[in-house]
């Protein structure tokens, strides 16, 4: 990519105001990620009877739960495990589908059905029901959510690995680094990796906005994060009881959960508008259209 494409690149995506804010907000919950412990005013399982199930208040800004514990902390350190699940799982996602997407679209061949057949009998389950599945074989925990999770969403990149490869590999660059005896790995890592890194960074910011969706709703069933460690789902199941006394119970951890979600969303179109050329011929030349 040249210094002008990179520039142009960069103007594209910040001329994107829903982009801009999207990537503002992700921000402040990568913030959050890493600060909360700091952040959060109070302890997360903090227990003050006599304060319970108060209304938000200067004191207690998303008010308390039915144990007194301040719910603007338990958000916070709980939006810090949710993203702690989210990027180490779609980490785990991003080298093992890719890894496999990779070899499987260079290769062609048998490794290419065997690998995809894997992938299409992982692809038959839905999301949810694999991951449940993955946790009710190993038990349920952090760890194991992270590799449930993570197991779940390597198909989805071994997918769109496997498609950008076989595109990029008939390429006459790739000809003629194979002509010229060039091994496989470095034609892997010099030219066929660069040239799908696109597809994957919008995929991946869109696997992080489900992975908390998943998360979140393995932690509502029991199966995900335990307690005392706090968890939007956990929490969200904990207020059923108390929605008619105590709304704020489950609205701020729902509206935590529907903000990320939403902000992955938005950062994944604006990336794709980007990243994907034909998206951005159609964008510079509606631009050029309105200049006018």
């Amino acid at each position: 990519m040249t210094t002008n494409t990179r520039v142009s690149s960069w103007r594209l995506l910040m001329g994107n105001p829903v982009t801009v804010v999207s990537a503002s907000i992700l921000a402040v919950i990568v913030f959050v990620a890493v600060a909360a412990n700091w952040v959060a005013p109070y302890g997360v399982n903090d227990v003050d009877v006599p304060n319970a199930l108060r209304p938000p208040n200067g004191e207690h800004w998303f008010g308390t739960d039915e144990l007194g514990r301040d719910v603007f902390s338990r958000v916070l350190v709980a939006t810090q495990a949710s993203m702690r699940v989210a990027v180490v799982s779609v980490l785990f996602a991003v080298v093992v589908g890719v890894a496999i997407g990779v070899v499987s679209g260079y290769r062609g061949g048998w490794v290419d059905a065997v690998f995809m057949r894997i992938v299409d009998v992982m692809f038959a389950f839905p999301v949810l029901l694999l991951a449940l599945a993955v946790v009710a074989i190993l038990g349920p925990g952090m760890t194991t959510t992270i590799l449930a999770i993570g197991i779940v969403y390597t198909p989805i990149f071994a997918r769109v690995a496997r498609a950008s490869t076989m595109s990029v590999r008939v390429e006459p660059f790739v000809s003629v680094s194979r002509s010229m005896g060039t091994g496989h790995l470095y034609i892997l890592g010099r030219h066929i990796l660069p040239n799908i890194a696109g597809p994957l960074i919008v995929q991946t910011s869109l696997s992080l906005a489900f992975a908390i969706l998943s998360e979140a709703a393995l932690s509502f069933l029991g199966l995900g994060i335990q307690p005392p460690q706090p968890s939007l789902g956990r929490m969200i199941f904990d207020s059923q009881g108390f929605v008619t006394l105590a709304w704020w119970m489950a609205v701020f951890p729902g509206a935590a959960i529907f903000v990320a979600v939403l902000a992955f969303n938005l950062l994944g179109d604006g990336l794709r508008d980007v990243l994907d050329p034909k998206q951005r011929t159609m964008i510079e030349a509606r631009r050029q259209g309105m200049q006018q």
